[in-house]
This record gives C-alpha cells, structure tokens and sequence, in this order.
C-alpha cells in the first residue's frame, strides 16, 4: 500500500490588518474584552480584488506546489475545503483548477466548516494509498470579512473571523515510515444550528426573502454561535479525536513533537495542551494575529510552523479540528 506525505505547503492571508481597536471604532467592544474570551489581538480582512476565496487559494497552492517541485500537470486531484465560496455555485475548485491551467482534473468541494482541511487531507490521502492519484492539490481558504456583522449585535462572532488560505501537495510515496500515518474524521447534526449560518438557503429564508422584507433586524444571514456550547463540545471532541488517533498507532502523548489545533479560540487550544501536559514548543498558535480561518487555519498554521523550523523530519505532528456541523477530526503525520 503507498503512504501520502505532504511534499509542499503554502499559506496567503490579505494584506489588510485589522486590530482589536480598529474594531472597537465600529462596535462596542476593546481589546481587552477580545483578547481575554479568544486571545485574538488581530486579523486579516480582504482588501485586494483577487482576495477571492479561490484567489487567496491559487496564491496558497502555487507556493506549495513550488517548493513540492510540481507543475500544473503533475497535479491529479483538487480538494478543495471551504465554507465561503466565490459563488453559491459552482464551488471555488474549479475556480482553481481554471486559474492555475491545471488539466481537466477532478475538483472536489468540501464543507466541512473548521475542519473542512482535515476533511480535505483525509479524502486525498485514500485517494493516493489506493495508487489512483499521485499529486493530490489540498486547499483551505475563507473570506469571513464580506459576510459578518460588524456591529455591536454581532460582535460575538464577528471579533473571531478573519480571512485567509492554505495549501498542501500530497504526493505518493512508498516510504512506510513517512507520511500520513492515519486520519479520523467525524461528525454530530444535531447540533448543526448551534454554530450556523441559517440563510440563504432552503432551509432558511432564500434571496428573494431576504430582499422582500428588508428587515434591518434579521440575522438569518449573518453567522450565529452558541459560544459557551460550541466550548464545552470543542475540548471534549478534540481530547477524543486525539487520543483516538494516537491509539489507532500505538502511539502516547508524548510521543506528540507537534500539535497543530484548529485556530478557533486560544482558550480551546490552552485548555488541550494543558489537558495533555505538552509544553509550548509542542503546541502551535497563531490565532492571536489571524483570528479565526475555519478551513484555511490548520494550513496556515502548518506552514507558519514548517517554515520556522519547529517542525523537523522524523517529527510525530498532529492535526486536529472541530467545528460547525458539528464536525471533528485528527490526522496523525510521521514527517
């Protein structure tokens, strides 16, 4: 059977900073109050006219796939993770795959919110331990900053977000002792409206809705969470999917060199260090100047910690995600 190892990384987030007193100007809100419920201190707003979901994409993959040492028709297959796509339809893989003149390869779509990456990497990884692909394009990118509400009703939320992309090369390899060593993924509907995002769509209020009533107090489209309740499931989802990953090879705690959390909230990510006794070398964070990028903050992430050298082959990295739907998941990495 052939491994997966990630050959390339890659990450764009828009030129724009937004600070916590920027946001205080526009809502009620200061740093303080930020910084203590998400240790947030800034974050990225789009500010170009190709910071487009698939724009900051493209900008993530061509540097992944440079220093993977592939060109346009190396790459097979684009998994494509996002929550904030150019267009209702059609989903911004084929955005992609147009603008980086790829070959009429597949494209694939993945909604899976905050772990829409670790969603992405596990589809692409049975993809090449099957032998069909070899080069498999995995990419995590938001635009949060067109779609919050960036007044006091919303600060909840909209003081979380930001915008941003990662990318990843998977490519197949027959080194047993390297890669992908296995990925967990799951998922929890009934809680889907605890952290959603409710219209336009079918099963909320559609366009025509929306623009009918022209109600200045609807919310319906613009994010909604229950914090406290997306907290509680959070630490224990993440605890499970860990352990659950470790166990499925034979692995403990501290044999973790690296763990990269999803950047949702620094309390969430302390708590599970804290929970699996890792110091602060073994744990990376970068939500404090990102904010939140769903899909594109494990990438991110990655390559910020790849690219200052506190990830080393032979290292043991863990990826881990939890987010709306609910949805959930692990990869365990032999670098």
């Amino acid at each position: 059977m052939f491994r997966s190892k990630i050959s390339g990384l890659g990450y764009y987030v828009p030129e724009n900073v937004v600070t916590n007193d920027d946001l205080a100007k526009i809502m009620d809100t200061n740093h303080e109050w930020i910084v203590e419920r998400t240790g947030i201190h800034e974050r990225r707003h789009k500010a170009l006219e190709e910071d487009t979901t698939s724009g900051m994409g493209v900008k993530a993959a061509r540097i992944a796939m440079q220093r993977a040492g592939v060109e346009a028709k190396d790459i097979d297959f684009v998994v494509f993770a996002t929550l904030s796509p150019d267009y209702y339809f059609p989903g911004p893989g084929v955005m992609l795959q147009r603008e980086l003149g790829l070959n009429t390869v597949a494209a694939l779509d993945i909604r899976a919110q905050c772990s829409g990456f670790i969603y992405a990497l596990s589809i692409a990884d049975q993809y090449i331990k099957t032998g069909m692909y070899k080069n498999v394009l995995v990419v995590g990118s938001e635009v949060h900053s067109t779609g919050l509400d960036m007044t006091t009703r919303g600060r909840g939320v909209s003081v979380i977000f930001g915008d941003g992309a990662g990318a990843a090369v998977l490519t197949r390899s027959e080194n047993e002792e390297q890669g992908l060593l296995s990925t967990h993924i799951h998922s929890q509907g009934e809680h889907a409206e605890e952290l959603a995002l409710l219209a336009p769509g079918m099963g909320g209020r559609w366009v025509t809705d929306i623009l009918k009533d022209n109600d200045p107090d609807d919310v319906s489209y613009t994010p909604h969470m229950n914090g406290q309740f997306v907290f509680k499931n959070a630490v224990v989802r993440f605890s499970e999917v860990i352990n659950e990953g470790l166990e499925a090879n034979g692995l403990q705690v501290s044999d973790i060199n690296m763990l990269i959390p999803h950047q949702a909230n620094l309390r969430i990510s302390q708590f599970i260090q804290q929970k699996f006794g890792l110091s602060d070398d073994q744990v990376f964070n970068n939500i404090q100047k990102y904010g939140n990028t769903t899909a594109a903050s494990v990438p991110i992430a990655l390559t910020e910690a790849w690219e200052a050298g506190k990830i080393k082959e032979g290292d043991l990295v863990v990826l881990a995600a939890f987010g709306s739907g609910f949805t959930w998941g692990s990869v365990i990495i032999k670098w």
